[in-house]
């Protein structure tokens, strides 16, 4: 017990520590960019490649998909080769994908491009986050550095369309990827000289065995969760659901068998790295259903153009880029337990002013709303990626960040899979009465299965006929999204009871005592 007890001083991270963080951070703002700048490429990505509407969709979520399956591997295969040199090994294969992805010549060579950045993209979120764990040992300066990497990701969402549309206005729809060369040439050079190499000196090897079902079974239970999204309930997604579950339990049996495993179940030992885990997913999870519907509202209710959607995206990211830099600072007068609950509070208020938007109400109080939530919510995803790496010993932090991210690309995935499904089974119930009789049974069709449609179908109805199609269609999108609001206010209020009421105990910065205690437990 003496061991635990004792006291350590922490070596203060110099100027070397911080470039080194801010290379990193630049490599997570592409990792996020990826996942939205091709939205803006597809229609002349789409003109060009001329793919299938099945391949269209692979090439959309190819990229997120092998992210997701590859995290777990990637964050334990970086405590065994050593975070840096994975880190490099992705940034490079990144960068050479990126090329390839960009002047591709068929669709089939974009999904494979995109599905090898997917690989490489999954070595940055890991990688970085473990190696924050060597790089920052002083706990204080630890929080602030996390602060910044989660900023990091909102930034890279904030800016991805933004740049992508300049990029476009100009040149080819390849370009998009080559905003990725430069950043990963300069990872390529500046990581060896900023970035300090770890790796756990009695890992053993990887388990093939294992890193293919965990593969797997997250690809089966994300892809049958998009399925739930963009066709509700169907055989095939509970199928793949019901298949990623089963291979998740084997690969849950397997590790307690191995005398290596590729994840040390022993870490969910921990109260509060479970705790943190689990409180960072469905905080992704919310935020996920927070922010679905609102640009739909801000194109298809209020008339907005994309770029101008995008335009009222920013005061949203900008308080999370505020709340995520300012909580380090919070954190050394508040418990983590208060600020974290304290935090979801606001959060579900803002949730709540999303009650009172119609179909024909002003922007402020979406915008209001959105950065209530933002704010409210970036201390969570601070401070429990803070407790999750720092509760475990150094030598399994790559795993450990591995976990944190697959729970976040889960929670993401299922915030779309549910509130999206909320979502679409309202409106169908509702848009029912004002649908015209007279319709074509197509055009029928149209109208119920989205508000799109409806809107499409109303362009070609007698004036009187179509504005009553609208605005039933609105109203009926609106109800949705104030179902999905209730069950956001609901969620997080739930949330931050059991953070203010049950986590003053579990939610414990790191500490002297506990990266001892930390340790023990890697060692017991």
């Amino acid at each position: 017990m003496s061991a635990i007890t004792e006291q350590r001083v922490h070596s203060r991270a110099g100027r070397r520590e911080w470039l080194g963080l801010a290379v990193i951070a630049l490599a997570c703002v592409l990792y996020v960019m990826d996942l939205t700048v091709l939205h803006l490429a597809l229609p002349s990505l789409t003109a060009d490649l001329a793919p299938s509407s099945a391949q269209l969709l692979w090439i959309i979520d190819i990229y997120g998909f092998m992210i997701a399956g590859s995290l777990i591997t990637m964050g334990s295969l970086g405590d065994r080769l050593g975070r840096r040199r994975l880190l490099l090994i992705g940034a490079a294969a990144f960068g050479v994908a990126s090329v390839f992805a960009a002047f591709s010549t068929s669709a089939e060579m974009l999904i494979a491009s995109r599905a090898i950045l997917g690989l490489a993209g999954a070595t940055l979120a890991p990688a970085t986050l473990s190696l924050i764990r060597n790089m920052f040992d002083d706990p204080r300066q630890r929080t602030r550095a996390i602060g910044i990497w989660v900023t990091s990701f909102s930034l890279g969402g904030a800016i991805g369309p933004v740049l992508g549309g300049v990029v476009l206005e100009y040149f080819w729809w390849g370009a998009v990827f080559l905003l990725n060369v430069p950043v990963m040439i300069a990872l390529l050079v500046l990581g060896p000289r900023l970035l300090p190499e770890y790796r756990d000196p009695n890992a053993g090897r990887v388990d093939v065995v294992s890193a293919a079902l965990s593969l797997l079974a997250i690809l089966a239970v994300v892809y049958g969760l998009k399925q739930f999204a963009q066709s509700g309930v169907s055989g095939d997604a509970i199928v793949a659901v019901v298949i990623g579950v089963v291979l998740g339990c084997v690969f849950v049996r397997r590790q307690r068998r191995l005398p290596d495993p590729l994840i040390d179940l022993g870490l969910f030992r921990n109260p509060a790295f479970t705790a943190a885990t689990a409180t960072y997913g469905i905080g992704v999870l919310l935020v996920f259903g927070g922010f679905l519907f609102i640009p739909q509202y801000l194109q298809l209710s209020l008339g907005m153009s994309p770029l101008e959607a995008g335009f009222w995206a920013l005061p949203s990211s900008l308080a999370f880029v505020v709340g995520s830099n300012v909580t380090p600072l919070l954190a050394r007068r508040i418990p983590p337990a208060w600020l974290i609950g304290g935090g979801l509070v606001l959060a579900t208020a803002g949730f709540a002013l999303l009650l009172g938007v119609g179909a024909d109400s002003g922007i402020w109080q979406v915008i209001v709303a959105e950065v209530a939530f933002s704010l409210g919510t970036s201390p969570l995803f601070t401070l429990t990626n803070d407790i999750i790496i720092g509760t475990v010993p150094p030598e399994r932090a790559g795993a450990a960040a591995g976990i944190s991210e697959t729970s976040a690309e889960i929670g993401g995935a299922l915030g779309i899979a549910a509130f999206g499904s909320i979502g679409i089974a309202v409106y169908r119930n509702q848009i029912e009465a004002g649908v015209p009789a007279d319709l074509t049974e197509r055009d029928a069709d149209t109208a119920r299965d989205t508000l799109v449609g409806a809107l499409h179908v109303a362009t070609d109805l007698p004036q009187d006929l179509g504005e009553r199609l609208v605005d039933a269609a609105q109203v009926a999108f609106t109800n949705g999204l104030h179902i999905c609001a209730v069950v956001c206010v609901a969620v997080s209020a739930i949330l931050a009871l059991f953070v203010l009421l049950g986590g003053r105990t579990i939610f414990v910065m790191p500490n002297d005592e506990s990266d001892e205690a930390a340790a023990e437990v890697g060692r017991s």
